[in-house]
């Protein structure tokens, strides 16, 4: 893992410094947790699946940015930091930036394509999170 590429996104203005704070770290593990939970609903449709597993994505993401004392207002980025807070390859941040996009279309333009392969990939990613994660918590 590599905190100076987080301190260089820093520099430009993509994160800000931030204090650790533990309440908040643990707030968005559990939500992440109960999020992922959920998505895993077979009963529920692909799109709410994949949208409670988009968001379980982002508070883990997120929560690995407060553990190392940084935080993002832009949802991309906590996803392209993950190599960096989590130490994840690729496999993982590119269906998670691909997902982001998906997520783009729905929100701005009304127009949600995923397939079951898709939101399976999805899981599998938010799940390697959710493990990387909870490592950190173990620290």
């Amino acid at each position: 893992m590599s905190l100076q590429s987080l301190d260089n996104l820093v520099k430009i203005g993509q994160l800000k410094t931030e204090a650790k704070n533990q309440l908040e770290f643990i707030g968005l593990l559990r939500s992440g947790q109960a999020r992922l939970n959920d998505a895993m609903n077979t009963a529920l449709a692909i799109e709410s699946r994949f949208d409670l597993a988009y968001n379980a994505a982002r508070a883990l993401s997120l929560a690995a940015l407060r553990w190392h004392g940084y935080r993002s207002g832009n949802r991309y980025i906590v996803f392209q930091a993950l190599p960096h807070t989590l130490g994840v390859g690729p496999e993982v941040w590119r269906v998670l930036s691909k997902c982001h996009d998906c997520r783009n279309l729905a929100e701005y333009e009304g127009h949600l394509d995923i397939d079951v392969r898709l939101l399976n990939d999805l899981l599998s990613a938010v799940q390697m999170v959710l493990q990387h994660v909870s490592d950190l918590e173990k620290k």
